[in-house]
């Protein structure tokens, strides 16, 4: 199985990472922000940059999809995984049209209310997860399995 894990540095990049027993052994790639904590946690992974700043921005959203293009077409990956945020948005519905399989892990600070990239990434996400039970009312098709962290 060959993993994409999509997302921004930070928290979103964090979350991820701490899938590392379900991702450890699996061939694998990175899209991210092309950042100094990006670099260190992924050090020695294969990892693609993704355009920064890309929250509510149209200019990011066509740079980011023109990429998730070219990296998807390249790397064919099975399943694709984010937890947002926007870099998420064009990797899911590209990858989605190429076959992949999608799981979105919405974010734990998000209680009640869903996130604009977990919006638009739902209607083509495969497997949909939430922290919160509260979520489910959110978002339908969702399972709760419970904390990350």
């Amino acid at each position: 199985m060959k993993v994409c894990l999509v997302g921004s540095s930070g928290g979103h990049l964090t979350h991820l990472y701490m899938l590392k027993p379900f991702w450890e052994g699996k061939e694998r790639f990175w899209c991210t922000f092309d950042k100094e904590d990006a670099r260190s946690l992924l050090e020695g992974e294969t990892m693609y940059p993704v355009y920064f700043p890309s929250n509510r921005s149209i200019k990011a959203f066509f740079i980011n999809t023109h990429r998730a293009i070219k990296i998807l077409k390249k790397e064919r990956p099975d399943v694709i995984v984010s937890s947002g945020a926007a870099p998420a948005i064009p990797f899911f519905w590209i990858g989605k049209m190429m076959g992949a399989k999608t799981v979105y892990i919405e974010v734990f600070d998000r209680i009640d209310k869903s996130t604009i990239s977990g919006k638009l990434c739902y209607p083509v996400t495969d497997l949909f997860i939430v922290q919160w039970d509260e979520m489910k009312k959110v978002y339908k098709k969702a399972v709760n399995l419970g904390s990350i962290f």
